[in-house]
């Protein structure tokens, strides 16, 4: 917030907001003008998803999951990805619980773990033992037995963000597995944020932790029309899962927010709908935005590099983590 004050003087460039500079598809703003035309779009639709939405929801998804999804009962559409993780908050975290969260994390997951009565229980993602200077967000890894010893008796549940902001990491299949292992074991809730699910750059892949062996009925997974379409100023998330914990997500947005803009779930919807048949080309929004990301991600990394900084290269996502400290070595040296 301090950051984001600063940056709002013309003369200072904000190089760590959380938002494109690059427009978005041409379709999907076109699709709103559509949308907004038509009478009936300008009034409330379904409070827990606009019936399109969903149903395009559904049909992503069943196709990534390899499983049905029930566009009513399974998912809940909500007021941005942040809608989605305090809805499921307030709907299945309770006071007295104990919420482990991977550090670094999206600032908001704390006062939100708080705001419920719980206690966040925090574990570091930790760097390698490397002396190389090309440096991957894949070198930074949960510590197994550490990891093991955050779970307990009051443990609700663990929050996984991957691609992790602002890290970038790729949470591997192992990783994930370890993760399931230990939510099995402790009967404990999973809420996996993967707003940047589509931002996955070549040679890295991202698994989703509701897709392994037991975590279906214990995931809660929250995405973004904000990333996934570059309109973040839409406002447009969802959260997915079993109809037993998602139908709690709905009370707390029933008698929240009750619903979401009309017209920006149509659009978000037709664009779903536009990418759904092109899952299996190149050329899908989903494939080549990362595909013109990656190359803007390796041209910053070089520029860093030749300035003396360490860049911490992102397996996903649209962060780069940047070690500065040769800096602050070259500046302290200047004002000798």
């Amino acid at each position: 917030v301090a950051f984001t004050s600063v940056a709002a003087d013309p003369s200072i460039v904000n190089l760590g907001q959380g938002f494109p500079d690059i427009p978005p598809p041409q379709y999907i703003k076109e699709g709103l003008a559509k949308a907004a035309a038509v009478d009936q779009m300008n009034q409330y639709t379904r409070g827990f998803g606009h019936p399109s939405l969903v149903k395009a929801l559904s049909q992503v998804y069943g196709m990534v999951y390899g499983r049905d999804i029930d566009r009513f009962k399974e998912i809940l559409v909500t007021v941005g990805a942040y809608g989605s993780l305090f809805s499921t908050m307030q709907a299945l975290v309770d006071e007295g619980d104990e919420v482990i969260i991977i550090e670094p994390f999206y600032d908001c997951y704390v006062p939100m773990v708080q705001m419920a009565g719980a206690k966040p229980i925090l574990i570091s993602l930790r760097l390698k033992p490397t002396k190389s200077t090309n440096i991957s967000s894949g070198d930074w890894v949960l510590d197994p037995d550490e990891l093991a010893s955050k779970f307990g008796p009051k443990t609700k549940a663990i929050i996984i963000n991957t691609p992790n902001n602002p890290l970038g990491k790729i949470f591997n299949r192992e990783e994930l597995q370890m993760i399931a292992d230990l939510c099995i074991k402790h009967d404990t809730l999973c809420f996996s944020d993967e707003v940047y699910e589509w931002l996955v750059y070549k040679g890295h892949q991202h698994i989703k932790i509701a897709s392994l062996p037991g975590m279906w009925d214990r995931t809660i997974t929250i995405g973004s029309a904000g990333k996934t379409f570059g309109v973040t100023g839409w406002k447009i998330g969802w959260s997915i899962g079993p109809e037993h914990l998602i139908k709690h997500l709905q009370t707390v947005m029933q008698n929240i927010l009750y619903t979401c803009p009309t017209p920006l779930q149509e659009a978000v919807a037709q664009g779903f709908q536009r990418e759904l048949k092109l899952m299996d080309d190149p050329d899908c929004y989903f494939y080549s935005l990362p595909r013109e990301l990656q190359g803007k991600r390796d041209r910053i990394a070089q520029i860093l590099r030749s300035a003396g900084m360490i860049p911490v290269v992102p397996e996903g996502g649209y962060f780069m983590i940047v070690d500065v400290s040769a800096l602050s070595k070259l500046f302290q040296a200047l004002a000798f």
